[in-house]
């Protein structure tokens, strides 16, 4: 199930260790941060799906990492959104392997157990996912999911950030305990994404309203004692929405990428989710017929969506699917240019603010910077295109002249925009202002 709707961490292989330099680094920017350590002493708790390989993770990795640094324990809560996928089942071995780069001082892990399926409130939320609920039947599998028996009751919370409306269920639980703040992340407004899936049509009639899904996302937000939102878009919805609750706008921290020198390969890396999939399908119908002699590599587990939806047009491309990779970052490094063929979706796009941190040039349309306080006409290694024959013209221009003499990345526009909006110093400070007055700093 998704989560942000460009999810795009796609083949950094969170399993294996960032290079020894780039670690040493990191270190030593904790250490300068600790200094000033506002959370000192408090513990707090992050609920989170338990998604890899996507945008979403690399938020909670943020969080895990800006807390810490600021001095408070952190422990992580992972809840698997489907039945069945309990502690030590094969979902939590394949997460717990492929998110090692969530740093927590410890971390949990839950999910709804197969036996509590025939419980009523299940099989109803059962009944309305089959006509595309999927608001209904993730609150419901959270809330069948219990608390692990290794975080005991008698452990001190002082500050709970939960992800995603329908992880509420157990945030509400645990402030129950512990009488601890709520901070929620919405990571968009979800019912909107949910709506956009339903439009394949796999739905039993009659498909789920979006104003239904709405609802229960609503009334699970209502409970937090404060929203955190992730562009501005999404903040100017929930105010509208939630008039009586308190918002607050905090940017993503997203981890940069790797900067190099560029190489022959053009890239798009897309996650498994519908409004990457109809981005995808745009520029393989429409503009890759335009510029025939380009070889584009598309990076991520989107493929699943393709041999899925869409078989026959997978297969007349399939050579271009590398699927999920070992090193993102190498690819982005070796980038002569990076795609983003957005053409639908909600809510900021980390696999934008992943290649502005590249420092490689652009190919992308508009809606690709969504939500951000970005103008992308003004950034030089930008070319924008609404069109198919413009996206088209620009790819087969930057393919003339990727044997050009390359451009210094580290400070390139992208790059500089990147640090400028979605540093990790402009994150850690927003949290640090929201929970310090929560926890009477």
């Amino acid at each position: 199930m998704t989560g942000i709707t460009t999810n795009s961490n796609l083949g950094r292989a969170a399993a294996s260790p960032p290079p020894q330099d780039a670690e040493a680094a990191l270190a030593q920017e904790d250490r300068r941060l600790a200094i000033t350590a506002e959370l000192a002493g408090k513990t707090v708790l992050l609920i989170h799906p338990a998604w890899h390989s996507c945008g979403s993770h690399q938020v909670f990795v943020s969080q895990a990492r800006a807390y810490r640094s600021l001095g408070a324990r952190v422990l992580s809560l992972a809840i698997a959104d489907s039945p069945g996928a309990v502690e030590g089942s094969r979902a939590h071995k394949a997460y717990a392997a492929a998110t090692q780069d969530l740093e927590a001082d410890t971390r949990f892990y839950s999910g709804m157990p197969l036996a509590r399926v025939p419980r009523p409130a299940f099989l109803n939320a059962a009944r309305l996912w089959l006509h595309g609920n999927f608001a209904a039947i993730l609150v419901e599998s959270a809330r069948l999911a219990p608390i692990p028996a290794a975080l005991p009751a008698e452990t001190k919370i002082d500050f709970i950030h939960c992800n995603h409306f329908f992880c509420m269920p157990v945030a509400m639980a645990m402030k129950q305990r512990h009488g601890a703040p709520v901070a929620l992340d919405t990571h968009d407004l979800q019912a909107r994404q949910y709506a956009l899936r339903n439009e394949s049509g796999w739905t039993v009639p009659p498909r789920a309203k979006f104003d239904a899904m709405l609802g229960i996302e609503l009334a699970e937000l209502g409970k937090a004692d404060v929203l955190l939102h992730l562009n501005n878009e999404e903040a100017a919805s929930f105010k509208m929405l939630l008039p009586s609750s308190r918002h607050e706008l905090v940017y993503p921290a997203t981890p940069p990428v790797g900067i190099g020198a560029g190489g022959p390969d053009f890239i798009i890396v897309a996650s498994a989710n519908y409004a990457n999939f109809l981005g995808v399908v745009w520029f393989l119908e429409q503009v890759l017929p335009l510029a025939p002699n380009v070889a584009v590599k598309i990076i991520g587990n989107i493929d699943r969506e393709f041999r899925t939806r869409a078989p026959a047009l997978f297969r007349r491309h399939a050579a271009l699917f590398s699927g999920r990779i070992e090193d993102l970052d190498a690819a982005y490094a070796a980038a002569a240019a990076i795609l983003l063929p957005t053409t639908e979706g909600h809510g900021i796009s980390i696999k934008t603010i992943e290649a502005l941190s590249s420092g490689a040039p652009l190919i992308a349309t508009p809606h690709a910077f969504r939500g951000m306080q970005i103008d992308p006409a003004q950034l030089r290694n930008v070319a924008l295109a609404t069109e198919p024959a413009a996206f088209a013209a620009a790819l087969a221009r930057a393919h003339a002249s990727c044997h050009a003499q390359p451009a210094d990345r580290s400070s390139s526009d992208t790059r500089r925009a990147y640090e400028a909006h979605f540093g990790f110093d402009a994150y850690r400070s927003a949290l640090a202002r929201i929970a310090g007055p929560m926890l009477g700093l």
